[in-house]
């Protein structure tokens, strides 16, 4: 899409290093960036609340999977999400090339961790089947998604949280689906900002579902999570901040919310991308 056209669509658009127009919604105004080693980030990540502590931002990669669980055949952590300080990460078999689990580690506030192995339903992606996670602000549900194009989201009894969920090892059912009015591809990351409504970053190359690529959805359900399938609308709000003194891919991952602000992982081009780049952002 030109630039020209891109900004009638929103009221602020930034020109990042590499001329790349990136637009966010009025509603959001940029707040931060910083950047993180790209050896221990770069996938997802969380702000953790444990008691009697400073809040802590979790970060996932590739080396941040605990032996045991590579052991296993769980190859690939995606983008997490931590409420009353519970963690909940999100992982994929990579053993096979048309895997027929996927696995929910939850890592409760004392440190202890429960792993629920939940065997893939007919309608859920084989590949790459858990890219992210995230927990409804009441506490009570999770919802999760493959990457690849999808029209729909997952939803599951949070383990601990909610007394519909299982409370020791097993699987961790399916109890509901978001049916989304408009497909989207490639969600890395996901979060929520209210009860009905959830930011999601994608690392979509293509731009024939929305007007750019890599964009930053945004996602509103009809009504808040009980368990009981719901729709929602889904639209654009902008596309992912794209600065780097490199050229060439950038990858969004992680999306994060807490306290009032957004943050939203981008790695940027080779090779740049011995860091990844956290930019938050705060309502206006």
């Amino acid at each position: 899409m030109r630039a020209a056209s891109l900004l009638a669509l929103t009221t602020a658009t930034l020109l990042t290093a590499t001329g790349v127009a990136t637009a966010h919604e009025a509603g959001w105004r940029q707040a931060g960036h910083t950047t993180v080693e790209n050896r221990i980030s770069g996938e997802g990540l969380t702000t953790l609340r444990l008691p009697g502590r400073a809040p802590e931002l979790v970060y996932r990669n590739g080396a941040t999977i605990p032996q045991p669980l590579k052991d296993e055949g769980w190859g690939h952590v995606g983008d997490p999400d931590s409420l009353h300080g519970y963690l909940f990460d999100v992982y994929q078999d990579t053993r096979t090339p048309a895997p027929a689990t996927k696995m929910y580690l939850v890592t409760k506030p004392d440190g202890t961790t429960t792993e629920f192995v939940h065997p893939l339903q007919p309608d859920e992606p084989a590949a790459n089947a858990n890219a992210q996670v995230a927990v409804t602000p009441d506490g009570q549900w999770l919802v999760s998604g493959p990457l690849g194009e999808i029209d729909r989201l997952y939803v599951s009894p949070t383990p601990f949280l909610n007394p519909r969920a299982p409370k020791q090892a097993g699987d961790l059912p399916v109890a509901a689906r978001i049916h989304l009015d408009h497909h989207i591809r490639s969600a890395q990351g996901c979060d929520f900002v209210g009860p009905t409504r959830l930011i999601c970053a994608t690392s979509d190359p293509y731009n024939d579902l929305y007007p750019t690529n890599l964009q930053l959805l945004q996602i509103d359900l009809a009504r808040p999570l009980t368990g009981r399938d719901v729709t929602a609308k889904v639209r654009e709000i902008g596309q992912v901040p794209l600065v780097s003194t490199c050229t060439g891919t950038f990858t969004p991952e992680g999306v994060d919310y807490d306290a009032g602000v957004l943050r939203v992982e981008v790695v940027p081009p080779s090779p740049c991308n011995t860091v990844t780049d956290v930019y938050s952002f705060e309502r206006r």
